[in-house]
């Protein structure tokens, strides 16, 4: 009996062994190491250097407390203009309409092309001289409208989220109607007897059985949002000046002259945020899943 107990736990010695070789050891040494001087002009000699690293990045003339701004900006941003669009566009596939598979296809596409031939597309896209918008914007005699899509400070996020949303959205839509699939339709013929309208429907039915649907894209999104880099790179570069920067390009830029310690300073930093808020978000959610 208690071989066949601990029998199906020997699966897990190798998983284990690789979270914690690749991903849990490495995030203890950077922690670590954001407490010293680690860098590429001395690493034969690495100090220990306290929170120095850390008051740095919220007192530094660099701004890094701006790109930690930015980054939660994005997160909140990016999930908003992702999540309720794509709750009402998989409700109005659900119900029937025509070409439904079609639509549901050409919107998940660009959710499995890569950040990088988005980004360059994009890019070529917004120039503001040759690029396609605009040029589309002077054929219907609609110059008034251009814009330097990325380097105007008044413009440039909302490309970038523009840009975002065309790429998430499919995907957050996706396990949208998943969840929609698990919904008896016995709910909705007899809240439609009782005579309950759509936002009825929707607030009393859909999502409190969507709940489990909200979390799963709110982890994905916020943990994304906290983590993004390719967009932010490819198209901005961190630009207009520092306006686009986020933790993770900061931390690149630190990495790549050699500022080791400040880098995992930074990305500390982000593993606690983005740690805490999961932890959250998991928690209050799993308690409103309960209750309902």
């Amino acid at each position: 009996m208690n071989k066949k107990r601990i029998y199906p736990q020997w699966f897990l010695i190798i998983p284990l062994t690789l979270y914690i070789v690749f991903f849990l050891l490495p995030s203890v040494l950077g922690l670590l190491y954001s407490f010293t001087d680690w860098n590429a002009r001395s690493l034969d000699k690495i100090n220990f250097v306290g929170i120095q690293n850390y008051k740095d990045i919220f007192t530094s003339n660099k701004d890094y407390a701006s790109g930690i701004f930015n980054t939660l900006k994005f997160t909140v941003i990016s999930n908003v203009i992702k999540l309720i669009p794509a709750l009402f566009i998989a409700i109005m596939l659900q119900e029937g309409l025509r070409g439904k598979n079609v639509y549901r296809t050409i919107l998940y596409l660009p959710s499995i092309l890569p950040f990088l031939i988005i980004g360059l597309t994009f890019k070529s896209i917004f120039n503001y001289n040759t690029g396609l918008l605009n040029t589309a914007l002077d054929f219907f005699h609609l110059g008034f409208m251009k814009q330097k899509w990325l380097s105007d400070l008044d413009v440039v996020w909302k490309s970038i989220f523009g840009v975002d949303a065309w790429r998430g959205i499919g995907y957050v839509m996706t396990i949208f109607l998943a969840g929609l699939n698990t919904i008896p339709r016995s709910y909705y013929e007899a809240a439609e007897i009782d005579g309950a309208n759509f936002w009825q429907r929707l607030r009393h039915i859909t999502l409190p059985m969507l709940s489990g649907s909200i979390m799963i894209n709110l982890v994905f999104g916020l943990t994304y949002g906290l983590k993004v880099f390719d967009i932010i790179y490819v198209l901005t570069n961190g630009g207009p000046g520092h306006a686009t920067e986020v933790i993770t390009t900061y931390a690149y830029q630190l990495y790549s002259t050699g500022q080791y310690g400040m880098s995992t300073a930074l990305n500390s930093i982000l593993l606690i945020i983005t740690a805490v808020i999961g932890v959250v978000v998991v928690k209050v959610m799993s308690k409103k899943e309960v209750q309902q």
